[in-house]
């Protein structure tokens, strides 16, 4: 029974993702996540764009995958188109977690050659979870337009997401690899001995690839 100086849970939930308190949101977002609620939906949609702590936007994110697909699809395909870099990162992210492939065609060129770092890891790694079976050359394609971009980060994440589309990978970096611009050329190498070698690790790839880059393209150990 609600007393009358209490207030009904949606509303309390409701205002405390607005709190000041990080903690405050963290816990408003696990029990929106808890005790899922359709008023819940657009709320945490529209926190995720602006929500500054990333434990909370992860939790945040946890609640959406908690709600019906057929009911967070809809709001979080809007916020792939948003201006904000934050609520198209956070949504593709969600997407992600959810999993359903419906939202495959979401995911457009421009998302993944996004000029926003976050956006576009994000958009990787949500086209590698939602491609259709069949589509993963195609996706590849497209990836590998993103070869050289960006940071050590960047670059892993989009190793990451090439190597999880399997053997429809490794002809297009095979074609990456002899690109004219050595950066593109040792990202592709270095991509491809990854997924030849998991356990090798990203840091021992790149150095490699950089040192056939470097003789001209000949790998001393005939690979």
């Amino acid at each position: 029974m609600i007393t009358p100086h209490e207030e009904p849970r949606p509303h309390r939930v409701l205002h405390a993702l607005q709190h000041h308190s990080p903690s405050v949101r963290l816990r408003a977002a696990l029990e929106a996540g808890t005790a899922p609620d359709d008023r819940f939906l657009g709320p945490l949609v529209e926190r995720c764009a602006v929500e500054p702590e990333f434990s909370v936007r992860e939790m945040l994110t946890w609640a959406l995958t908690r709600h019906p697909a057929s009911l967070t699809l809809p709001p979080l395909v809007g916020e792939v188109r948003s201006r904000r870099p934050q609520a198209r990162s956070q949504a593709l992210h969600t997407l992600s977690k959810i999993g359903d492939r419906s939202a495959w065609p979401a995911i457009t060129p421009a998302l993944l050659a996004d000029p926003d770092d976050d956006v576009a890891r994000s958009a990787w790694r949500a086209a590698a979870v939602l491609v259709p079976p069949g589509a993963e050359r195609e996706l590849a394609v497209l990836l590998a337009t993103q070869l050289g971009r960006g940071t050590r980060e960047v670059r892993l994440s989009l190793s990451r997401a090439l190597i999880a589309l399997g053997e429809a990978t490794l002809p297009v970096l095979g074609g990456a690899a002899t690109d004219p611009d050595p950066v593109v050329r040792a990202h592709a190498l270095a991509t491809e001995r990854l997924w030849r070698d998991p356990d090798a690790g990203f840091e021992y790839a790149v150095e490699e690839a950089k040192r056939v880059v470097a003789l001209g393209g000949e790998d001393p150990e005939g690979r």
